[in-house]
């Protein structure tokens, strides 16, 4: 079959494919099997792919593009114009492979399988961490109801319950210990396997030099370094670090017509996670400014100390989290370490003059 394009609508064990030629006739509207899907895919000539960027999509993504095809994923919101009629599978399809075409159209990066294994742990991890703190709320509750109370921070609920439950201890009731004693064993069995999924982390990317790369920016830690390898990679699928941090919802939204520019707050779009861990390093670093002397700031750093100078502190950590994203973005695509004095030459300084 002469087919240039196809869009695939992913399910889980059933997919739609809707085909055309380089002239926008149909040539193929059928219904798959995941195996069936597999063959047909390994014998087609190579030809343009659509998919929407869900479940699954990146693995049927490397897979077909081992086949030779040209695979493109798209996320779905930026699918959803094109869908027409009322909505099934087919017409998802067909929506999808005309999505594929348009010459402006976004595209998702395809994940490979280490960066699937780091977003595994991650999300494993994140699930753990909140079930953690709500554990360590509820037994909070039930010791402020004995008039009694625990410092702010999860890193005080260990010690003060402990002295609780401690035999000698008289503030709580046996049966209240009883219960508590049981919870507070689960507080320590999760916190033990957040504490193994963070050592699998590092063993994962001890010798990996875009993490180590990243960590060199300051307000950048472990965390934020393997979640941004997982989420970003292959960082030149954005054309430039300001794209990057746009992708995050690090800039102003935006509202102009006729003309007039007007400019609002951060449009907080993107992967809400990142965006908080790019967040709360930069207030990380602006906090360790105030133990340092002036001599001893970069000139980014001096430049983080004025923008929260004159703008206000919460400005002042948003902007230096969007410098961390355009930062990051340039350590990925160029493979490089942050410098903490960089320059630009004087032929790119007398151009942006």
């Amino acid at each position: 079959m002469d087919i240039k394009t196809i869009g695939i609508d992913i399910g889980k064990n059933k997919f739609h494919l809707y085909g055309v030629n380089e002239v926008g006739k149909i040539m193929l509207r059928k219904a798959m099997t995941r195996q069936k899907l597999y063959e047909f895919m390994a014998n087609l000539k190579p030809c343009l792919v659509g998919m929407e960027a869900c479940g699954g999509a990146h693995h049927l993504a490397r897979t077909f593009r081992d086949y030779g095809h040209d695979v493109r994923l798209m996320a779905i919101q930026h699918v959803k114009p094109y869908m027409k009629a009322y909505k099934n599978d087919f017409n998802d399809a067909a929506g999808i492979c005309e999505a594929v075409t348009r010459p402006h159209m976004k595209f998702v990066g395809i994940k490979t399988r280490d960066q699937q294994d780091l977003l595994a742990i991650h999300n494993d991890r994140a699930r753990l961490v909140e079930e953690r703190t709500g554990l360590a709320n509820e037994i909070r509750g039930f010791i402020l109801e004995e008039g009694l109370t625990i410092a702010q921070g999860i890193h005080h609920s260990g010690p003060r319950v402990a002295e609780l439950l401690d035999p000698e201890a008289e503030e709580l009731s046996p049966s209240l210990k009883k219960l508590l004693s049981s919870m507070f064993e689960e507080f320590k069995a999760k916190d033990k396997s957040i504490k193994e999924r963070e050592a699998l982390l590092k063993e994962l990317t001890k010798n990996n030099s875009q993490v180590q790369n990243l960590m060199t920016i300051p307000g950048v830690g472990f965390i934020t370094a393997t979640i941004l390898v997982g989420k970003v990679g292959n960082a030149n699928v954005f054309k430039n670090g300001r794209q990057m941090a746009a992708w995050l919802g690090l800039v102003p939204k935006q509202y102009s017509t006729g003309g007039k520019v007007q400019l609002g707050r951060i449009s907080k779009r993107g992967d809400r996670t990142l965006r908080a861990l790019l967040v709360h390093g930069a207030r990380a670093v602006l906090r360790a400014l105030k133990l340092k002397k002036e001599e001893e700031l970069s000139s980014q750093l001096r430049w983080l100390k004025s923008v929260a100078e004159r703008r206000g502190h919460n400005k002042g950590i948003v902007a230096f989290a969007n410098k961390m994203a355009r930062v990051a973005w340039a350590i990925l695509a160029y493979k490089t370490e942050y410098k903490h004095n960089y320059k630009r030459p004087a032929c790119v300084q007398a151009i942006a003059a």
